[in-house]
Parts: C-alpha cells; structure tokens; sequence
C-alpha cells in the first residue's frame, strides 16, 4: 500500500490569498554603531621609522612628500572613542582637542592614522617651536592649549575592520586620500609630490625653509622600526640630545646647554648650545632649578675650563646643527627647544 506524501514543513512561496511573499524591510545601519571588524582592532602598532640618507635614492620605486617638524602621534580612532598616542605609548588626546574632535568626526567607521602633530606658519610650513610653547615645557602649560595644531597624516593603518599594515604602500596611500578626502581642518593629508627628481625636490625644500623630504617605497607593507623602506633627507640636521648640564649667565638665566649623546652603554659629551632667546633661557633656568637634579661630578667625561652646573641626564634637548667637528662635537648647533618626555624622542646615538 503506498504512503501518502507527507506535508512539507516549509512554508508555502505564496500566501493563503495567493499574492507573492514580501521580505521584511531592511533597517538602516545606526551610524552610532560600529561595524564589526573584520580583523581585530590593534590595542598599539610599534610605528615605522624613517632612516637618514644625505642623498635621496632615485627610481619610480620611491614615494616622495615633506617631512614635517612636530610630534609623531598615531590616531586610533575606534568601537571606544579616540586616543592619540605618542611614541612612549602616552595618550595626548587632551592635550589636541581639535585633532581630537576631527578624529571622532571620523566615524562611525574604525581608522588608525599615522602622522605628525604640527603649528603651521603662515607659510604652511611647520614650526616646532610654537608648537613646543603651545604644550608648555616638560609637561607644563603654558596658557590654554593651542587650537591651531594640525595632524598630517601620512599613512592609514587600519580601516573599517580591515588592518591594511600588510598591504603595499601605494594602495594605503590611495585609500587614505579617498577616506579624507576634502578635509582641511585639525586632520589634513601629508601630499604626496610626484617627481622623478628628488635632489631637486630637496633642495626647493631648502630654500622654502622646510625640515626636508620623507621617501617610501610604494611596494612596501607597514613594518615597525628602521627597515630602509621608509628615508628622509633633512635640509638641517635635527636631531635629540639629552641636556647633562648648563653654563648659567651673569644675570641669571642660561648662557649654554651641555648635551650628550648615546654610545655604546653610556653618554658622551657632544658640545654645547648657546643661542637660547632671553625668554626661553629664563623659563629653563626656571625648570632646571626646581629639579633636585644637581650633580658634583659631571655625568660624562669633560675636559673644558667652563664653570658648568652639572645636572641628572633627564631633559631632551631638540637642536639643529650644521656638522660634526674631528673630535665628535656638534657644529653650529641652534637650540630649538625641549622634547616632551612622554614623546619618548629618540636620543641621537653616535655609532662606533
């Protein structure tokens, strides 16, 4: 005897009326939540790192933009808000509050930018200085902070669930133009310059007055530290310098700073600087005295007759300088002011 067919437990294509079946509508996406990432988002990305060369190289391989003369910050923009951390890890969020506010204009969408806190003068170029007396020295305020601090972005890291750190050059860069694309507020793209000659490129920087030109390779993926993909060239060199003590002045104030650099395990006396504005010396001299950081005995080998006031090695000192003498001392050294200690800067290391 054969078995009747059984009743099919799906529902029929059409209504008991006979008219077709109709999806429930779909709901818009809610901006306020974010979508779930693909890849997970990164708690911090160890950032890459540019190293010097006195000449450009050449060939289409190379990327070419300005290098800009501020503080390195990476912008987390993410599911719990903005933070934007310096190199030691230190959040500075609160310290640019109109970087901060561009970033969380950013979402809905998950964006971790890569790019330098700068002041631009009023013929765009940056000037670590103002923005050095716009945090206030060694963690200090001087006033409110500055509103005018911008963030050029240079590289996107992270976008919208996606980690791009392993993704070639090229394609990061365009997808950072296209994600801001039009903005000319707090958060700015770094322009990449097309040339084929960037000799050339380096030296209208230099007469423009800019720091110098930063180079990357366009088939590269984000690696953290030094890795030859990313070079720059610097029309003055610039580099950080920890202060080991200071001549004071007859009336006061400072008349030179004594630095010293890295080598091997220890420190080394590397020359002095003394071109401090009157302003600046009297702030310092400040700084310098409130800290139980006096020494005896000086914290490197110095051989000089100058009547030097020995400190704890614990300030870093930005400077420019034009060379090295034959017995390892900075040349023409300008002082442009104090790196914060929470930027973790890196100390410039003399090589054996």
């Amino acid at each position: 005897m054969t078995k009747p067919p059984r009743k099919p437990k799906s529902k029929p294509l059409l209504h008991e009326d006979g008219g077709p079946l109709q999806s429930r509508p779909i709901r818009k996406r809610d901006p306020a939540q974010p979508r779930l990432p693909f890849d997970p988002f990164p708690a911090k990305v160890e950032i890459a790192l540019c190293d010097l060369r006195m000449k450009p190289p050449v060939g289409p391989e190379w990327g070419w933009e300005v290098k800009w003369d501020g503080y390195r910050l990476t912008a987390y923009i993410g599911p719990n808000g903005v933070r934007l951390l310096t190199r030691g890890g230190y959040d500075w969020a609160s310290r640019f509050p109109a970087i901060t506010a561009a970033a969380r204009a950013l979402g809905p969408a998950t964006m971790i930018l890569d790019g330098e806190a700068v002041i631009l003068d009023e013929q765009g170029r940056s000037d670590f200085g103002a923005l050095q007396k716009s945090l206030g020295a060694v963690g200090r305020r001087s006033g409110s902070l500055q509103s005018g601090a911008v963030l050029m972005v240079f590289d996107l890291l992270y976008f919208d669930g996606h980690d791009l750190r392993g993704v070639e050059y090229s394609t990061r860069r365009h997808l950072l133009e296209d994600a801001l694309d039009g903005l000319d507020g707090a958060i700015r793209v770094s322009e990449e310059i097309d040339t084929d000659a960037p000799a050339t490129l380096l030296d209208h920087a230099c007469r423009l007055g800019l720091e110098g030109i930063v180079g990357k390779r366009r088939d590269s993926r984000y690696r953290a530290g030094k890795t030859g993909d990313w070079v720059k060239c610097k029309c003055v060199q610039s580099e950080a310098f920890v202060i080991v003590g200071f001549e004071p002045s007859a009336v006061g104030a400072i008349r030179s700073l004594m630095l010293a650099a890295y080598k091997g395990d220890g420190l080394v006396y590397v020359g002095s600087v003394g071109n401090l504005k009157q302003r600046e010396a009297v702030a310092l001299r400040a700084t310098l005295d409130k800290l139980p950081w006096r020494r005896k005995a000086p914290p490197v080998a110095y051989g000089g007759q100058r009547s030097v006031v020995w400190v704890q090695p614990t300030l870093i000192a930005e400077a420019e300088y034009r060379a090295w003498t034959d017995d390892g001392k900075l040349r023409h050294a300008t002082y442009k002011g104090l790196r914060e200690l929470q930027d973790n800067a890196e100390i410039y290391r003399i090589e054996d």
